[in-house]
This record gives structure tokens, sequence and C-alpha cells, in this order.
């Protein structure tokens, strides 16, 4: 197998991963640098294109991924064939389920998506040889059920239009993290209306028409029917209660 590549300064670290913007706030950021090295053997970098499907409901495991840039979205499918989005992720979520043979949800890309896809046995070796890695892994899974409870706060109390807002300031967060105060923000919404009324429980009609509200009262401006520009993030907050 080839020699991971290095940076140009020599350094222990590959070079993919000193270009990785979320190296250190994903699961790699447990890892030094000769174990970055020696994981680097087993991962590659992959471009998953929107719609394309990572893993299938009931579909076995066979490799994990850090997703680096993009949206992919959680599905539940009933048996009459009805879908539920039960969860979104964003850089650097970890997908797959550990100490699990096969995937609960189906995971599908919403845009285009990198990932860093590392193989199952290489990362389940590490893990027995590295607790500070598992103790990472376990952070993030904490932190998606918290995300989770709040998501069951939202759908069980929150009116219509603190879910569209609370859906906005999510993808604020997440899509521009930097982002704060009052400045102004922008992005390009991942759903399209109907997912997005699939996500908070409610009808697409009553997603546009909470957006138009918004938009009316100068909180947000749409553009290209997905593009958003945040006009006044605390109003936005207010919004979402």
């Amino acid at each position: 197998m080839n020699t991971p590549r290095k940076d140009i300064h020599n350094s222990n670290v590959p070079k993919l991963c000193q270009s990785c913007e979320v190296r250190h706030k994903g699961m790699c950021g447990a890892l030094n640098a000769d174990e970055l090295v020696d994981f680097a053997q087993f991962t590659r970098v992959v471009r998953v294109s929107a719609g394309d499907v990572l893993l299938q409901e009931q579909g076995p495991i066979g490799s994990y991924a850090n997703v680096m840039r993009g949206v992919l979205k959680l599905t539940k499918t009933l048996a009459d064939g009805r879908q539920q989005i039960v969860g979104l992720q964003f850089a650097p979520d970890f997908v797959g389920r550990l100490h699990q043979d096969e995937s609960p949800v189906r995971v599908e890309a919403c845009s285009d998506v990198d990932i860093c896809s590392v193989t199952r046995n290489a990362l389940q070796k590490m893990l027995e040889e590295n607790p500070t890695l598992e103790a990472r892994l376990l952070h993030q899974a904490l932190r998606e059920v918290d995300q989770g409870r709040e998501w069951m706060l939202a759908l069980g109390r929150k009116t219509a239009r603190e879910k569209v807002a609370s859906f906005l300031m999510m993808m604020v967060r997440q899509l521009d993290p930097s982002a704060g105060g009052d400045a102004a923000t922008a992005f390009d919404l991942p759903l399209t209306r109907a997912e997005i009324g699939d996500f908070l429980g409610l009808t697409i009609g009553t997603v546009s028409r909470e957006l138009t509200r918004l938009r009316h009262v100068r909180v947000i401006r749409i553009s290209s029917h997905r593009h958003i520009d945040v006009l006044d993030l605390e109003a936005l907050r207010q919004c979402a209660g």
C-alpha cells in the first residue's frame, strides 16, 4: 500500500489531514500525528452526489465516515412506504452505527457531500487501541441525542413559525458556525420545501407561508428559491422561540 503523502513542511501528519477543515472537531481530533498516518492508510475522501444513498435502512454497514462538507438526511420508513426524516448530519458528524451490523436509518445526501470514509475493521481496531478515540465518538453520539431531544421539543410544542425559524437557525449554526450577533449570513437550503415540511411535521404549504412571512417582515431574503440571506439574525432567533 502506498505511503500517505506528507505536506511540504515534512510534517508527520498526512497532507490530506493537514488540509481537512473538520479534522480537529471530528473523530480524528483524538488522534496524534503517528496515529493519523496509520489511520490514513484505511481512509479515502469520497464525493457523494445529491440523492445518492450511503446506507440503506436495515442494510449492512461495511464502512464508517466523517462528513467533511455538505448535508445528509436520515430517514425511517413505515410498512406502507411512508417516510419520515428523523435527522440531519453536517460536518463533522459521524456516519454509521458502531457495534451494529445493520444501519437503523437510511442515509442519503441532500446536497453534494464530501466524506472521509474508513473501513469498518480499521476503525474497530483503532477503537480497541485508543480509548480517547472511543470517548470522542461517544461524545459525538451524545451530542446527536441532545439534538434529537431539542427537536422533540420543537415538534411537540413550537408553533409553525417557531419550527421554521428554528430550522433556519439550525442551518445558520451548522452551515455558517462563525455567524453571531446581528451579522448577516447566507446559505442554500439543503432540503426542498416538502422535505422541510417532512422534517418539521408541517405541510409544504405551511412551510412556504411561514418563509414568506419571515421574508415580508425582512427577517430573511429568499432568492433562487433555495438561497436564504438572513437579514436580522436576532429577530430570527426570537422567532424561533
